[in-house]
């Protein structure tokens, strides 16, 4: 009596697997292997993107998951942020090509992830905010530069014993006040915020600088400005007493006072 073998294994006398699969009736046969009737099988798939489109070659056993990967390198979206449309329904990443009926030629509509989108759209906008605040510090930064100049020019002309103005040490110091003001009015994050908080730094040190100056500029009324200037107390006499220190000599009069009186009828 011929030995049964068991479900799902089985040999066929040549020493080949024989695999069994149980139908719906109850009857055991030889499973069907249909997978290896594609496992080599090409496809091309047209995948329409907004008005873009990506003839695309894969395996006809290809899941949609793979489908989104290479497609990543052609749309640059990665696969998280891809939606897969077949037939007008979305498709899950775990589902095969073949199984969803998609075959050489067939037509899947490719289309952006609303949320990744407005979240692109978004890191958009702050990028630009960004950009516009490098190009306002450094719009800041080269007008300080020329005004760093003069400081120093300052610096070395009281250092050599030169007399500066305090009307230029007070406008130079205004001329750097608005750059500061300029730099707190700009709205920066990131990287920009760091170098507008440099920038402010850089500022504030040069008015400081200024302060130094003008209190160490020699004063035009110190006591040595005042020691050049000759001051006399010396008064010159003119007639009628105008300018003297005196009184004037009483001039005589040509009236006559009597005491007499004149008796009359």
């Amino acid at each position: 009596m011929k030995k049964r073998s068991r479900a799902g294994a089985g040999n066929d006398g040549l020493n080949r697997k024989i695999d069994w699969e149980l139908r719906p009736g109850g009857m055991l046969v030889q499973k069907r292997d249909t997978g290896d009737a594609n496992s080599g099988v090409m496809i091309k798939i047209k995948v329409s993107h907004g008005s873009y489109y990506h003839d695309l070659i894969v395996h006809a056993q290809s899941t949609f998951g793979d489908l989104k990967r290479v497609l990543a390198h052609d749309t640059g979206l990665e696969p998280k942020e891809q939606r897969l449309l077949f037939r007008g329904k979305e498709k899950e990443d775990n589902e095969c090509l073949h199984i969803a009926g998609v075959k050489d030629m067939s037509k899947v509509v490719l289309l952006e992830d609303p949320a990744s989108k407005e979240k692109k759209l978004e890191e958009m906008k702050k990028n630009q905010g960004i950009l516009k605040a490098y190009e306002q510090v450094a719009e800041v930064r080269a007008q300080v530069d020329k005004l760093s100049q003069k400081v120093v020019d300052l610096e070395t002309n009281l250092l050599s014993g030169t007399t500066v103005s305090d009307k230029e040490i007070v406008v130079l110091t205004e001329l750097l006040m608005v750059e500061l003001f300029k730099l707190d009015s700009i709205v920066a994050d990131g990287e920009a915020k760091v170098q507008r908080r440099v920038e402010v730094r850089r500022v504030q040190s040069f008015v400081d600088t200024l302060d130094n100056l003008k209190a160490r500029n020699p004063n035009p009324f110190s006591k040595k400005s005042i020691n050049a200037v000759s001051v006399t107390t010396k008064w010159e006499r003119f007639e009628l007493g105008v300018g003297s220190l005196h009184a004037p000599t009483p001039l005589s009069s040509s009236t006559k006072i009597t005491q007499d009186w004149e008796l009359f009828d």
